[in-house]
């Protein structure tokens, strides 16, 4: 005969299942009230502090954003260059009217003329102390480094000869082509020269016979400094490397200015 357990009976369980029930009931009780108070606040500090980044984020984007213009107003590149602002937090910096810091990487800054014959293939660019006046076109900034990347091709177009790298470091090669006596080649060490120029020195024939036309035509190439104008007004060149990519020049300046323009002399 069958036994009937009554509805109102515990069932019987092992003693270690119930220390398993009454361990995970103890888990799903709710938190006493100071420790509800403690994870609020917690997280409730967390969202301001999200929520002050985001808002410095997009206060440093805004002056990201109008660096680049006044830099592309300022030095008519085709496209807006980068920009990178340092710095946190970025509204305080704002609130004092001047970015601690300022990196901006610009590509393809154009010849304009006989007075800009060489163009930029890069220019990076470091600003201290940034600052913007009402008009988006214009940036003054109170010291600045910057390197501006000038290709073989470009220096080649300019002095009217097939420039290179040399093997020997800061030095370039010259190559002129001649009806029936061929090329010559010359190697030349590069430098910086007075009111922003490059200077070509010590040029030595390393093939080739130096013929008369050959000889004129190098000399009229290489005897001048190239200037740059193609740079930010206020800017200084201090010294000129030739690299396997292009000659780099290394520039400083004082009180810079950003505005259409505005390049050096």
């Amino acid at each position: 005969m069958y036994h009937y357990q009554h509805d109102d009976e515990p069932l019987y369980r092992e003693p270690h299942v119930q220390e398993q029930y009454e361990h995970a009931a103890g888990y799903a009780s709710p938190p006493p009230p100071a420790r509800r108070r403690k994870v609020i606040a917690v997280a409730s500090l967390a969202a301001l502090l999200i929520g002050g980044v985001v808002v410095d984020r997009a206060a440093a984007a805004r002056a990201e954003s109008r660096t680049a213009k006044a830099f592309q107003e300022g030095m008519g590149t085709p496209e807006r260059p980068s920009v990178h602002v340092s710095g946190f937090p970025v509204l305080t910096q704002l609130a004092r009217g001047s970015l601690r810091h300022v990196d901006v990487t610009a590509h393809d800054l154009p010849a304009r003329g006989t007075a800009r014959p060489l163009p930029v293939a890069k220019l990076t660019v470091g600003l201290d102390g940034l600052k913007t006046s009402g008009s988006a076109d214009d940036a003054h900034t109170r010291s600045v480094e910057a390197t501006a990347l000038l290709s073989y091709e470009d220096v080649s177009n300019a002095l009217g000869l097939d420039v290179s790298a040399d093997d020997e470091p800061g030095r370039i090669d010259a190559t002129v082509s001649l009806p029936l006596t061929g090329e010559v080649t010359v190697s030349a060490a590069v430098s910086a020269a007075v009111g922003n120029r490059i200077a070509f020195t010590d040029v030595r024939v390393t093939r080739g016979e130096l013929i008369p036309p050959a000889k004129a035509l190098l000399d009229r190439a290489l005897r001048e400094p190239i200037p740059l104008r193609n740079i930010p007004e206020g800017l200084r060149l201090r010294s000129v490397t030739a690299t396997e990519s292009g000659i780099s020049a290394r520039f400083t300046g004082k009180a810079v200015t950003f505005r259409p323009g505005a390049t050096s002399a």
